[in-house]
């Protein structure tokens, strides 16, 4: 991809830059549309939560399968048409997608979305780097593209909740597909038609590894979102789903080491930087699943309006901007990655410990905004360089195995950690609700005048003294519910918390890690 005069003379770098990058935003508009507002969208689905987590899940593994093959249609059509079609298609999907309520149908839709995603990413991330005439052309592309997915659920709540206020819907997904067609638009002005690779036959598309792969990360992710709803292997679907991953997972793995050209070379766990980068990734995603807590605490404990929300995630997401600018500075000035590390890792930690005292069931705005910034810059300042240092240790010829392994770790720490969530939500809840509820129905005199005060407030609003009664006790239990939640969100933020500091420790203890990377400028850069 050296020839740049894929672009047409006349286009000036500057708007090649907002083109490219304009192009690039197809990627949070698959992510953020739906997880945006997720009460809204699995309300409109009829699902459940989990559904919906699935159906990101689905996306998201489809896209990490695609990327093994997607090199060869890239390299097999002029880029012109090749991004053209892909983008038309993904608008098609969008807007398709405004008319699905049958949750079967929409899984196939994400499957084909993620497919769609993965097509054009490289292929324009590529040419985004290329415009800066610089050694941190890396750097800076990879801050550019990457800010813009971490600012993807802010940005597109925000515009959701708006869309939800004044129309319908269906609407938000008609302008998502618009803005393909503006896609399409700015690729066929300013793109030349010629070719910027060389061509490769489609028959030589390893066709049987994908979809080996593809199976065994959506059964995985399956059996990951679902398995406490289902008493994990206590259910035969759980334990016939999980079969069904390891074992696609072994052929897959056995088919590679077998075959001359494999889809992934397994030659790249060797380097020790990628295992580790990869083991980073797991637990940094993990880590930033607690986040989804705090969240759910705006909702549900503080009662705040999702406008309000929208609005406060806006300030993680300058955090997110500060973290990113931070990164690229110590990126570009050499800093050694050790320190890197342990400075974004610390500063999520701090943000777990600060929000550990803050589950209360009443907070105003102001004491979470300093934390919650942290959390946002910890997490900017962790992303690229967790990225350049768990692909740049291997050599070019592996790039694409390298970075499935980097995008492996963020779909896996991902998935899992919502899956931890998940439980230690459900087991924590369920342990602090029964202890709690022993207060309230034993002989405990403050229970029993609290019962009693709150019952007369009922009769004196005209309840029977029967009604009265029922209502004061389901008030009693909601706010029992709303402290066993606040305990085990105190206790999942300390544990998490311990586990970071620990995290730091290794790090500063482990003698792998590069003092700077090495920024290898290759045209299948993975992300």
């Amino acid at each position: 991809m050296e020839d740049k005069s894929i672009f047409k003379s006349w286009v000036p770098r500057w708007a090649i830059i907002i083109i490219l990058f304009v192009c690039l935003l197809h990627s949070m508009i698959l992510l953020g549309v739906y997880t945006s507002n997720v009460t809204y969208a699995a309300s409109f689905l009829d699902i459940e939560p989990e559904d919906l987590q699935f159906a990101m899940c689905v996306t998201y593994g489809t896209l990490l399968a695609t990327i093994l093959i997607e090199s060869r249609f890239s390299s097999f059509f002029p880029a012109k048409n090749y991004l053209m079609a892909v983008y038309s298609l993904i608008g098609i999907t969008i807007i398709s997608s405004a008319y699905i309520t049958n949750f079967s149908v929409f899984l196939l839709m994400r499957v084909a979305e993620g497919i769609l995603m993965a097509l054009p990413v490289i292929t324009i991330r590529q040419l985004l780097i290329e415009q800066f005439n610089t050694k941190n052309a890396i750097i800076i592309g990879f801050s550019f593209y990457y800010g813009a997915l971490l600012l993807s659920t802010p940005f597109i709540m925000n515009i959701a909740v708006w869309f939800l206020d004044h129309y319908d819907w269906k609407y938000m997904l008609y302008v998502s597909g618009g803005l393909q067609v503006l896609n399409v638009f700015l690729i066929l002005v300013t793109f030349r038609g010629h070719r910027i690779t060389k061509k490769i036959p489609l028959y030589q598309i390893d066709w049987m590894s994908y979809f080996l792969v593809l199976i065994s990360i959506l059964c995985g992710a399956y059996f990951f979102v679902y398995a406490e709803k289902k008493y994990w292997l206590q259910s035969s679907e759980m334990v016939l789903i999980l079969m069904i991953s390891l074992i696609t997972g072994g052929l897959f793995i056995f088919k590679e080491r077998l075959v001359k050209r494999p889809s992934f070379n397994f030659e790249v766990i060797k380097y020790a930087n990628l295992r580790i980068g990869f083991l980073l990734f797991f637990l940094f995603y993990i880590s930033r699943a607690t986040l989804s807590l705090c969240h759910s605490a705006m909702f549900s404990i503080w009662n705040w309006d999702p406008s309000r929300v929208a609005g406060v995630q806006y300030i993680n997401g300058l955090g997110n901007v500060i973290g990113l600018i931070l990164a690229a500075f110590f990126l570009m000035k050499s800093v050694s990655t050790k320190i890197i590390f342990m400075i974004g890792f610390t500063l999520i930690a701090i943000f777990h410990f600060w929000f550990t005292f803050l589950f209360v069931p009443d907070i105003a705005l102001s004491d979470i905004i300093i934390p919650y910034i942290l959390q946002g810059i910890g997490v900017g300042f962790l992303f690229v360089p967790l990225i350049l240092f768990t692909t740049s240790s291997v050599p070019a010829n592996m790039a694409v195995s390298s970075g499935i392994v980097g995008v492996s770790g963020r779909f896996w720490g991902s998935t899992i950690g919502f899956c931890v969530m998940q439980n230690a939500m459900v087991f924590l809840n369920k342990k602090h609700f029964l202890k709690l509820s022993q207060f309230v129905t034993g002989e405990n005199p403050e229970a029993q005048q609290t019962i009693a005060s709150t019952t007369q407030s009922f009769i004196a609003k005209g309840y029977s003294a029967d009604n009265a009664n029922v209502l004061a006790m389901k008030k009693v239990f909601s706010t029992i519910s709303k402290q066993s939640t606040l305990l085990a969100d105190m206790e999942i933020y300390t544990i998490v918390g311990y586990g970071l500091v620990v995290l730091i420790i290794l790090i500063a203890c482990n003698q792998h890690l590069r003092q700077t990377m090495t920024l290898v400028k290759s045209k299948i850069w993975i992300g």
